[in-house]
């Protein structure tokens, strides 16, 4: 499959953490989904998914796509209260790639 050679400056990163998995999908700042990866994708199984470590891995393997896009800055999304969360903006940030911005969109219940 032949990717799109589209050059970013920005881009949003979007965590959904679960406690069994953590989901990562890069989208352009209009949204529009550019790639995602999960520990499952990059060789973790079962209980593992859920891991900070696997989270770690999943991430760098986001930060080469960030990185073969040409992104400099990122806004960072985080939902759920999984484990993987702040794994992953730390091994963003020690990418060199700054985040601009971190916005936590955990729903609660308000009733």
């Amino acid at each position: 499959m032949a990717r799109k050679q589209v050059k970013l400056n920005k881009a949003r990163v979007h965590v959904n953490a679960s406690f069994n998995n953590t989901i990562l999908t890069l989208t352009d700042t209009d949204g529009d989904v550019i790639s995602w990866v999960t520990p499952g994708a990059v060789g973790f199984k079962g209980s593992r998914k859920g891991t900070p470590y696997a989270a770690q891995v999943a991430a760098e393997n986001l930060v080469e796509e960030l990185r073969d896009y040409g992104v400099k800055s990122v806004i960072v999304t985080v939902k759920g209260t999984g484990s993987g969360r702040n794994s992953v903006i730390q091994t963003i940030e020690g990418a060199g790639i700054e985040v601009t911005k971190v916005a936590n969109i955990t729903p609660r219940a308000h009733s």
